[in-house]
């Protein structure tokens, strides 16, 4: 669940062999299945609510239809320390810096870190914090919402916090009682949080499968396929309505469900995977259901939200973030919708320019296409905008200062199908304003505590670059260039 429980043994799970819990088949292969790519969503419960922040906002070209965070926190919170972590991140949440978090953000997507923040403008988010909550506290989603705030549309967001829950993912008919702190972190509190969750995210759903679910449904998977070591498990697990399998006619969605700390399959058998309400949903929906698992040399069996595994855990490079997307780019390489139509009567639009540059922003500009309703813009082969753009021009922000980016557009028709991209057009944002970059020399502790610079394994990274500067201590000095707000390269000043 969280790092409270890193300090002391985890409570022994009930056994789950009487229920039909045990694996009945060897793992397979992930199956290739028709899913509309569309439609991919993710949600987490504390370490796997803080994991499911992370996917949405890193891959939220994979996750741009949505999220649900239970008892989670804002993208980065920890900044790569446990101290952070097991601090601000879950019970002093008045001290998480969120607005630094926004800028760390938008820089790591203008750096292609990150996909394009343009991405989550049309997402949905769906947040829950228990009342009695004593791991993590309210005031961590508090904060969470805030961060989104800066990405999502207000009307897009549905925070629940009246239920007197304690940290669990919460269900209408299994597990504690609702004010219950233990293994396996389900309870019992008369709301089907599952169901809340994805009918926001999906809309309307047809009514939840409370037959007993085919056995044939339950799929163990090979997850070494996709990863080895780095906390994660040789297996995971995933729920295939039946419409959805292979060599079936349907297409359908696809949905990632990521446990906390001590809930892996190891911790509390297949408890998380078969009791806590998705599955009844995914059944009568076409929504499959993966739930990719740590294993027991994950630090308390958690997702790497941290960086105890690596220091590009946040990022789109972190090993258990390309591992997760490999497993959905696999599942859904079957079939369905998958990209937005193309028009091939839409040639490609000419004259793409750049002008008005600033330290953080540039204009893109093209000549007008015969037929063309709307245009996309790409930064780096990157959809930016989020919207359809209708005039022939287009600023984009958020870029880091002193760096040169490429552009190419596309004209679009009434629905929405592209034609041909342009020829790249690249342009080059100013210096940092301010008469030029400001460079300060100072030791290693000194950076990090002026906020230049943060810590990772004892080992100090500049904010924003994170180029390795060597160990955290008084004696190693290093100069750090302020390129952007909130962005520091190791260099000196001319």
């Amino acid at each position: 669940m969280a790092f409270n429980f890193i300090l002391r043994s985890a409570a022994t799970a009930a056994a789950i062999a009487a229920m039909g819990m045990g694996s009945a088949f060897a793992a397979v292969n992930l199956p290739a299945l028709k899913i509309d790519k569309t439609q991919t969503t993710v949600s987490g419960l504390s370490a796997g609510g803080f994991m499911a922040v992370q996917l949405h906002v890193a891959y939220s070209a994979t996750f741009a239809k949505g999220a649900g965070v239970v008892a989670g926190g804002p993208f980065y919170c920890a900044e790569g320390s446990i101290v952070n972590a097991t601090g601000r991140c879950m019970v002093t949440p008045a001290s998480i810096p969120t607005s630094t978090l926004v800028n760390t953000t938008n820089t790591w997507a203008s750096q292609g870190l990150i996909d394009p923040v343009a991405n989550l403008q049309a997402s949905k988010v769906y947040l829950f914090s228990g009342t009695l909550d004593s791991v993590v506290k309210t005031g961590s989603m508090d904060a969470l919402r805030t961060y989104y705030n800066s990405f999502v549309p207000a009307a897009n967001v549905v925070y629940k916090k009246d239920i007197a829950a304690e940290h669990a993912m919460v269900t209408d008919d299994y597990g504690n009682g609702c004010s219950t702190k233990g293994a396996p972190y389900i309870s019992d509190c008369n709301f089907d949080l599952a169901g809340a969750m994805l009918q926001h995210l999906y809309g309307t759903l047809n009514a939840r499968n409370n037959a007993t679910l085919p056995a044939g449904n339950y799929v163990e998977f090979n997850q070494n396929q996709f990863i080895t070591n780095h906390g994660m498990a040789t297996t995971g697990w995933a729920y295939i309505p039946q419409a959805c399998q292979a060599g079936g006619t349907a297409t359908c969605r696809l949905h990632v469900v990521l446990h906390g700390c001590k809930q892996n399959v190891s911790d509390v058998q297949q408890q998380y995977v078969r009791n806590t309400g998705y599955n009844r949903w995914a059944d009568s929906n076409n929504i499959v259901m993966l739930y990719p698992q740590t294993s027991l040399a994950a630090t308390n069996s958690c997702f790497d939200w941290w960086g105890y595994d690596n220091a590009n855990y946040a990022k789109k490079s972190g090993p258990q973030m390309v591992a997760i997307k490999a497993m959905v780019d696999q599942v859904s390489s079957g079939g369905g919708t998958t990209n937005p139509p193309t028009n091939p009567a839409l040639p490609a639009p000419t004259g793409v320019n750049t002008s008005g540059a600033t330290a953080s922003s540039i204009v893109v500009g093209w000549g007008a296409v015969s037929g063309a309703a709307s245009y996309n813009v790409y930064r780096n082969a990157n959809k930016v905008n989020a919207l359809p753009v209708n005039a022939t021009s287009y600023t984009d922000t958020g870029l880091a200062a002193s760096t040169t980016y490429s552009w190419t557009v596309r004209a679009a028709d009434g629905n929405g199908a592209e034609g041909a991209a342009s020829a790249a057009a690249s342009g080059t944002t100013l210096a940092a304003s301010g008469g030029g970059a400001t460079c300060t020399t100072a030791s290693n502790y000194a950076h990090t505590m002026a906020g230049r610079a943060y810590v990772a394994g004892g080992y100090t990274f500049a904010l924003g670059s994170n180029q390795a500067m060597g160990l955290w201590n008084v004696f190693v000095t290093k100069t750090l260039k302020q390129t952007s707000p909130n962005y520091y390269v190791i260099g000196t000043c001319p």
